[in-house]
């Protein structure tokens, strides 16, 4: 349906009894009837009019016609119109800016290198944001990766991006990842799982800060804080502890400079608000947290009084386009998509990891203990449906609470390991895990020799890591042994997409996907604006189809 020129009054300058009255042209008159709506509904980016008729008093939509000004006037009164609406004006439009993005969409950044760098360029190429899985990857692997999005992004001032993970159990090798990624000029980092913050953060949120002419600040990176708890997004919205600031210029981390404009300034511009979602969560609900955190931001910015904005995106849960104009809807910024995106074609993970995620319903997910952070008790959230690892990972920890070393399991606990979750002989285990630290973190060894609990640990903590690779590398023997972190959006996704152009493996591209979940949150939106006026939306009119875009 092509759009029709229409001349707009301003319904504030008409007095008395008078009333805008809109007249059909070219054969496109007024609807009423619930099921004529749709598809006037779905012309997001054409400007809409809410109309009475003045014989029976129905409201209803008309695209195109005439606006006629005077009492009487047109063959429908004229009540208001709804102006084209696009995917991009759904978020805060600073976002875009700052950003250099078209889309207020982020996706990533899946640990282990699910989030690929191929999967970051096809993100950027399309005006979308993209974090590269980073965490648990070794620095080499870091290093190439980074290296390959940054030529294959070469010229096109396109923006992405990088996840740093917080790492309580190897600080040095967090502090070194944050290194490369100043050394590398990354534009955007998401800081994740964090509970307080580290040197290494505030490193890169502020090494190279400075005053342009104008005397505006410029930071050569963004940090994208992603937080669950109010605790922790304080944290990042306010400026560094000053005495952590002193300690990092008497180690040469910061200059005298950085750190005075570091004292005035936010850890972190972006705030991602984490609902319930796949890997470290909380499971928080998105509509109790992110009103929760918003007001956090609007209390820290009163008393810091910013000058620029500081703004809260969403995260967790979005796998369709109504959780995604939902979460517009509370206020978010931008959004983060996760759980969906490791079922994309440019993901990481094997065709047979893909395919469980793709049968996953909303209730197929479940908690196991985490890989990085087992000995703190810390949870993430996996895919239940065709794997056991939450099961027998989360006996893993029963065993390691209840004992104080491997020497304290009974043998038949110690058959069964071998035998049922391990694959393999105690011993064997500890050899590898032996091998693996002595070339990662030696310091590890040492402790575990000293510390039979630790040394049980970083044997319990073998099989999450593994688990986790042995889905990416597609291990058909270990396929009841996958850890796929997964979140109620993938069930939820699976189901929109049922039977359409989505639902094959083979079409879920990461842009496709975004594509259509903006698309789709924008017809949401319109509908949920249009229904406040009064206008008899059918419930159709909220369920958007997937379809090829761009």
């Amino acid at each position: 349906m092509e759009a029709m020129e229409v001349t707009l009054i301003d319904r504030e300058s008409v007095s008395g009894d008078a009333c805008g009255g809109f007249t059909a042209a070219a054969g496109w008159p007024a609807r009423y009837r619930p099921a004529e709506l749709t598809p006037l509904i779905s012309a997001v980016r054409q400007t809409v009019h809410v109309v009475r008729d003045r014989g029976t008093g129905q409201i209803g939509l008309a695209v195109g016609g005439r606006l006629e000004l005077g009492a009487g006037a047109g063959e429908a009164e004229w009540l208001g119109s709804a102006p084209p609406l696009y995917p991009e004006w759904l978020g805060d439009r600073t976002f875009c800016e700052v950003h250099r993005v078209r889309y207020p969409y982020i996706a990533g950044a899946m640990a282990n290198g699910i989030a690929t760098a191929e999967l970051v360029v096809a993100l950027a190429r399309a005006g979308m944001l993209g974090f590269f899985g980073a965490a648990g990857l070794p620095f080499e692997r870091v290093e190439r990766e980074l290296d390959a999005i940054a030529a294959a992004l070469a010229g096109t001032g396109a923006t992405w991006g990088a996840n740093l993970i917080h790492s309580p159990n190897e600080p040095e090798l967090e502090s070194a990842v944050a290194d490369l990624f100043i050394r590398r000029g990354v534009p955007c980092v998401s800081a994740s799982a964090y509970m307080k913050l580290t040197a290494a953060v505030v490193r890169i949120a502020f090494r190279g800060v400075g005053v342009d002419g104008a005397g505006a600040v410029v930071r050569p990176r963004q940090v994208f804080a992603k937080v669950s708890r109010p605790e922790t997004a304080v944290q990042f919205m306010r400026p560094p502890p000053l005495a952590l600031l002193e300690a990092m210029v008497a180690r040469a981390e910061l200059t005298e400079e950085e750190a005075h404009l570091a004292s005035r300034l936010p850890v972190s511009e972006d705030i991602t608000v984490e609902a319930d979602s796949g890997g470290h969560t909380d499971n928080r609900p998105l509509t109790a947290i992110f009103p929760t955190i918003v007001g956090v931001r609007d209390r820290v910015v009163a008393e810091c009084g910013y000058v620029r904005p500081l703004r809260v995106g969403a995260a967790g849960g979005l796998g369709t386009p109504s959780a995604v104009a939902a979460a517009f809807g509370l206020g978010a910024a931008y959004v983060l998509t996760g759980s969906v995106n490791q079922a994309a074609v440019e993901s990481g993970l094997s065709q047979e990891a893909k395919a469980m995620l793709a049968a996953a319903g909303v209730a197929d997910v479940g908690m196991a203990p985490a890989a990085d952070m087992f000995e703190m008790g810390v949870d993430v959230q996996v895919l239940k449906r065709g794997t056991l690892f939450a099961q027998r990972a989360r006996s893993l920890y029963t065993l390691y609470s209840r004992c104080g070393g491997l020497e304290d399991l009974t043998a038949e606990e110690a058959a069964q390991l071998a035998g049922r979750v391990f694959g393999m002989p105690l011993d064997a285990v500890w050899e590898e895990t032996r091998a693996f630290w002595r070339r990662r973190n030696p310091a590890e060894l040492a402790r575990a020799e000293a510390d039979p609990h630790h040394k049980m640990a970083l044997v319990f903590r073998w099989y999450l890591g593994k688990a986790s690779r042995w889905a990416i590398e597609g291990d058909a023997a270990r396929k009841l042994d996958y850890q796929l972190w997964c979140g109620p959006a993938m069930g939820a996704f699976n189901a929109w997409v049922a039977g359409s152009y989505l639902e094959p493996l083979e079409q879920r591209s990461v842009v496709q996907i975004a594509l259509n979940l903006l698309e789709g949150a924008a017809h949401v939106s319109r509908a949920q604006q249009l229904r406040t006026w009064g206008v008899p939306i059918p419930q159709e009119a909220f369920h958007f189809i997937p379809r090829r875009l761009r």
